[in-house]
């Protein structure tokens, strides 16, 4: 497998900065292209670029091209580069040279995407190389090479485009593209590894081009002509010619201040922007870069964008709206939870513009209850002002603001008549149609239509809040590592562990537990309700940067030549971790006292004494009315006597009589996290059976993740997926908490730079109208943009 990771985006006002990035809408048949004078080098070139996607194509029927030739007959005249099924490919006119096994399927961040092609080299696999954020992509479902010395079709003196190939169009926006003519680079040239956050960012390539060599930014948007957008800025001139894009203001603007780097600009703030999310929607077409959604049917079809509101700060968005009398279209915001194929206005923590039965009519829903309705005419752009800071909405249409009684007297920059109070914090911005019109989302990647109100500023990576946690290894990490049946160290953590949590993946062995609160080699088993074990000799020390084991060729942690995988936890209320030994008392309720400084989220329970005794788990998404076990397929089962009907508090967990009628005398631990913006999540899904399953926003790249049915035993396997085994889309290697089993390749998801979409039908993880909690710990927070 190819490690795919790390990506671009700096903290403010560090390094390298671009400026602008282009959109290329296919809906537009947007594209560059450029006809070399002569010939270049046609056996070494480099194209390196940064991409951030639009329309996503699993299904193959349409491609996606980044830089291509289509010219001619034979793999020497044409050539292309583009996304086909979610996959990349590399081909000529009868060869496919490379097509990856991994998918790229992120719409919410920006991939660094760098091809090299060196014909002369012996080696045949070192004559196409293709990195990804920094790493070399090494697994492919097909691999062809060109022969030694062979002249393929990129710098031949024939029509070369950027964004079209064979009448199919790219869409999403570009910048930073870099074409160096005879030369075979590495992305070292155009990207580094920021040495604070551990992601890959861009640098300014200072090589030499040759001949063909361009360098394209996209920074002038004085014209869309061929010396200022299509402006080649290597010093070679050559230029590109610009088609279907435009730079006149209104919904098709395409000079984006959507950029893979974070910096002030004194404006909106240039960096990631919040798009509309195609892996979390009911149904319609999002479009252009993922700002517009059309629907041809009658049914209520939504989108939820791609960042979640922040729970501080004053935000502002627009949306140009068109309709006719067929229409039934929304804008606002919605919970997590909202139906996105129904219509949502109606329901509870739904705030928002909806066009009603009488087509002239927008109503403004507040909480799922009518408003007011006010009567524009199409086209509009309407406006939403959050703030946070005081749970209000302003809400506008062609720069009035309404009241929440509908008068023309709301002031966002005063503060003044909101449309509406008491919006509970965690809302995601959402807009969508019914059967006809269009929505198109602006938060600032293009000019506002007007100017935000004071204080009020767009939604993107740059404007989101300081990380407490920038780099997720700092306090949790996933090691694999292979047993050698003697003693040695496991080191990567990149810090010293309280918890390690060992699963031997090549075998039915049961998973063991091990917390520095207990000691060293002191043994639980996830799977298993056995008590405590004492096995210094499999398990020696918790080291500075991961642990040791002794001489034991024990197979839970060290069989010679089985693959194992360690999951590491570091104690601490910074990252919401807490491990508590006790005794069980005589009876209950009692409290048990953490360190956390807010409540728990996820609590599990294990009795070290008894060994009668299960794994006992509370989680925020269930509630306090029962519980679930860790080592049993059990549905969440109510009872009030285990956790008394109590939620967790800042300082303590209320445990019931339902634990100490069995275990007194018992000796237990509690292992207790509390959520941390950026780092870790613990929530729910409704699965929908289908292979295009629920996204789950997060806030980070996980570089872990644990599901559990939760309505039903039947199929409801505790599952474990993790970036160290998977390092690359689509994540199918399963580990199962509650069976010794080896390693599944199953029930897969995608791990993306806000969250996971799961890629799977079946009952584990996705039984339509099934519920899920899930528990999720970070690779890199949002604001640094991680793909993969």
């Amino acid at each position: 497998m190819s490690a795919v990771i790390g990506n671009p985006l700096l903290l403010p006002t560090e390094g390298y900065q671009i400026s602008r990035s282009v959109r290329l809408r296919s809906s537009a048949s947007a594209y560059f292209n450029r006809t070399p004078a002569s010939a270049g080098n046609r056996k070494t070139w480099t194209w390196s670029g940064w991409v951030k996607r639009g329309i996503l194509n699993s299904s193959g029927a349409v491609a996606y091209p980044l830089f291509a030739v289509p010219t001619g007959t034979t793999d020497s005249t044409w050539f292309e580069f583009r996304f086909v099924s979610d996959f990349l490919y590399v081909g000529g006119y009868s060869t496919n040279w490379r097509i990856t096994s991994q998918v790229f399927r992120d719409p919410s961040a920006w991939y660094h995407i760098v091809l090299t092609v060196d014909t002369t080299q012996a080696t045949a696999n070192d004559r196409l190389k293709l990195y990804v954020n920094g790493t070399q992509v090494t697994t492919f479902s097909t691999t062809n090479n060109p022969t030694q010395n062979a002249d393929l079709g990129i710098n031949q003196a024939s029509a070369t485009y950027i964004g079209l190939s064979n009448s199919q169009y790219f869409d999403g926006y570009l910048t930073e593209i870099n074409f160096i003519d005879g030369q075979a680079l590495t992305p070292s040239s155009f990207g580094e590894t920021d040495v604070l956050t551990g992601v890959w960012k861009p640098k300014k390539y200072t090589g030499t081009y040759g001949t063909n060599g361009f360098y394209l930014n996209f920074s002038d948007n004085s014209n869309n002509s061929s010396t200022t957008i299509g402006k080649d800025y290597s010093g070679n001139g050559n230029n590109w010619t610009p088609n279907n894009i435009s730079v006149t203001a209104g919904v098709t603007y395409d000079s984006m201040l959507d950029v893979p780097t974070l910096w002030a600009d004194g404006g909106n703030g240039r960096g990631n922007y919040a798009v509309l999310n195609p892996l979390d929607r009911g149904g319609g077409t999002v479009a252009d870069g993922n700002l517009s959604i059309t629907n041809n049917t009658a049914n209520h079809f939504y989108s939820r964008h791609s960042m979640q509101l922040p729970t501080s700060g004053k935000w502002y968005w627009e949306v140009t709206g068109t309709w006719d009398s067929n229409s039934r279209n929304g804008l606002g915001v919605l919970a997590s939870s909202t139906v996105l194929n129904n219509y949502p206005w109606g329901t509870a923590q739904s705030f928002g513009w909806y066009l009603g039965s009488n087509t002239s009519n927008w109503y403004w829903s507040n909480n799922g209850s009518l408003g007011f309705n006010i009567v524009p005419s199409s086209p509009a752009v309407f406006q939403i002002c959050y703030d946070a800071d005081n749970g209000t909405i302003y809400a506008g249409i062609n720069n009035t603001f309404y009241s929440s009684a509908g008068a023309s007297s709301g002031n966002p920059s005063t503060l003044t008549n909101p449309t509406s109070s008491s919006v509970p914090a965690g809302l995601f911005p959402a807009t969508g149609v019914y059967q006809s019109g269009s929505m198109v989302v602006n938060h600032g990647q293009r000019p506002f239509a007007y100017t935000p109100p004071t204080g009020f500023k767009a939604l993107n990576t740059q404007n989101l809040p300081e990380p407490t946690i920038r780099r997720g290894n700092q306090y949790f990490n996933a090691v694999t590592y292979t047993g050698t049946g003697a003693a040695r160290s496991v080191t990567g953590a990149g810090f010293q562990p309280d918890l390690v949590w060992i699963k031997n993946r090549s075998a039915a062995i049961s998973h063991g537990l091990n917390d520095s609160v207990r000691g060293a080699g002191k043994f639980l088993y996830s799977n298993l309700t056995d008590a405590e074990g004492n096995f210094p000799t499999d398990f020696a020390s918790f080291d500075a940067d991961g642990f040791s084991l002794g001489s034991a060729t024990g197979a839970v942690t060290n069989t010679n030549g089985s693959s194992y995988v360690a999951w590491q936890w570091k104690e601490g209320a910074t990252q919401g971790f807490d491990i508590v030994t006790f005794a069980f008392p005589a009876s209950g309720p009692w409290t048990l006292a953490h360190s956390l400084g807010v409540a728990p989220k996820m609590v599990i329970v294990k009795s070290r004494s008894n060994g009668a005794q299960p794994w006992v788990v509370y989680h925020a998404a269930v509630g306090n009315t029962g519980y679930l076990l860790l080592n049993t397929t059990d549905a969440f089962a109510a009872n009030a006597t285990v956790w008394n009907n109590t939620s967790p508090s800042s300082t303590v967990v209320t445990m019931g009589s339902g634990f100490t009628s069995t275990n007194y005398g018992a000796n237990g631990v509690a292992y207790l996290f509390s959520e941390v913006a950026g780092f870790s999540r613990f929530g729910s899904y409704t699965g929908n059976g289908s292979a295009d399953g629920p996204f789950v926003f997060t806030g980070f790249r996980p570089r872990w993740v644990m599901t559990k049915r939760t309505d039903s035993s039947t199929s409801g396997n505790w599952m474990i997926t993790d970036a160290a085994r998977n390092t690359y889309n689509l994540a199918g290697e399963i580990l199962i908490p509650n069976l010794p089993d080896q390693e599944y390749t199953q029930d897969g998801i995608d791990m993306l730079s806000n969250g996971f979409k799961i890629r799977a039908s079946t009952g584990n993880r996705n039984t339509n109208g099934g519920t899920f909690i899930y528990a999720a710990f970070a690779e890199h927070p949002f604001k640094l943009s991680l793909s993969r």
